[in-house]
């Protein structure tokens, strides 16, 4: 017997969720066909069979989490891998016994070479010496008592964790204003215009564009934007990547955001196009909200929220007006930047938008 384990399916993520079996126990599958269809937090992957074989047994059902690195399929062949497919697709050395899994790599740390055969989070945690506590009605230091839990997976899952990791390492602050775009033209490309503003403070005061190291006190300031572009979606939020967004004419981001929206509907879009931003610009305001304290995203040190366009009164030459005004939230972490350089890349801002 032979195990095939979950490979790592890009930029070290850590597990995914199975969502379908195309194979069943007995088959016998082809090098290359489809095996299984899994969703990690940023894309749903097909992973394909590494060998020729007879499947002996599936390690997980749907909706199960599998660990990178852990079993995924039992295979009934006594062939050699036969090579990269994903990654790093490997299935165990021909000499294992029918009890034994490997790891692609290193495996996990603390963990041994021999994993439970159903590869699922649960088990594989009680092989490292880790218990999970039976549900009961009390709340307890680790949990509260839901009465029909719906695991978070995918997406979702990876937003709770980010959302916990920027609570536990950032020291936000938020600033608010207002842009006065009563001037704009009749269809012109909101999207397009506050990227274009946001490039334009990242250059005036490029310390909001960075990278900070909480760990080792330190920063990296970047004269290239590369902004992320928050994408909400029935799956979740998705931030792909629009790199070197200074170099782009109107037109030209326009088509990314177009093409990001498109892949993001399809979950067509690969983990690489979600990766490296240096600053984030979310338009939440095209549902509903005037202000917000967006939450940044270490490493990154800023996020630029858009709120709902509407009108207000304003003073113009001391006599009231109606003007379509724009709500600005900017949130940065104040251990990597000052007050004054975040105001500064505020003032910038919204004096871009309002020529």
């Amino acid at each position: 017997m032979k195990f095939f384990n979950l490979p790592d399916l890009g930029e070290g993520i850590p597990e995914a969720d199975i969502v379908e079996w195309h194979i069943q126990e007995g088959e016998h599958v082809k090098e290359d066909q489809i095996i299984v269809s899994v969703e990690t937090a940023k894309a749903i992957v097909e992973v394909p069979s590494p060998v020729t074989a007879e499947v002996a047994r599936l390690c997980g059902q749907p909706g199960d989490t599998i660990l990178t690195g852990a079993p995924l399929v039992e295979f009934v062949s006594e062939e050699e891998d036969l090579g990269t497919v994903v990654g790093e697709l490997e299935v165990a050395a021909a000499n294992t016994t029918e009890d034994e899994s490997f790891f692609i790599g290193s495996p996990p740390s603390g963990a041994t070479m021999s994993q439970p055969a159903n590869g699922s989070v649960h088990d594989l945690a009680s092989s490292l010496g880790m218990t999970q506590a039976a549900p009961t009605k009390q709340s307890s230091q680790t949990g509260y008592a839901l009465e029909n839990p719906e695991p978070l997976k995918g997406v979702r899952k990876h937003m709770a964790n980010t959302m916990t990791q920027s609570h536990a390492e950032v020291v936000p602050v938020t600033l608010f204003d207002d842009a006065d775009i009563d001037h704009w033209k009749d269809g012109e490309d909101i999207t397009v215009r506050l990227i274009q503003a946001v490039v334009k403070a990242c250059q005036s005061e490029s310390a909001l564009n960075a990278w900070f190291d909480g760990s080792s006190m330190s920063r990296e300031v970047f004269d290239s934007v590369h902004l992320g572009l928050a994408v909400d979606s029935d799956e979740g939020l998705f931030v792909p990547v629009i790199r070197a967004a200074e170099t782009l004419d109107g037109k030209q981001l326009r088509h990314q955001v177009n093409t990001f929206r498109t892949a993001v509907k399809e979950r067509s879009l690969p983990p690489s196009e979600m990766a490296g931003a240096t600053i984030t610009l979310s338009n939440f305001g095209v549902f509903a909200g005037k202000y917000a304290t967006p939450v940044v995203v270490p490493p990154m040190v800023c996020i630029v929220g858009i709120g709902k366009l509407r009108a207000e009164i304003v003073s113009i030459n001391g006599q009231p007006a109606s003007h379509k005004v724009l709500p600005v939230s900017l949130t940065f972490d104040h251990r990597a930047a000052t007050g004054g350089e975040a105001t500064r890349f505020l003032h910038t801002l919204i004096a871009e938008l309002e020529k």
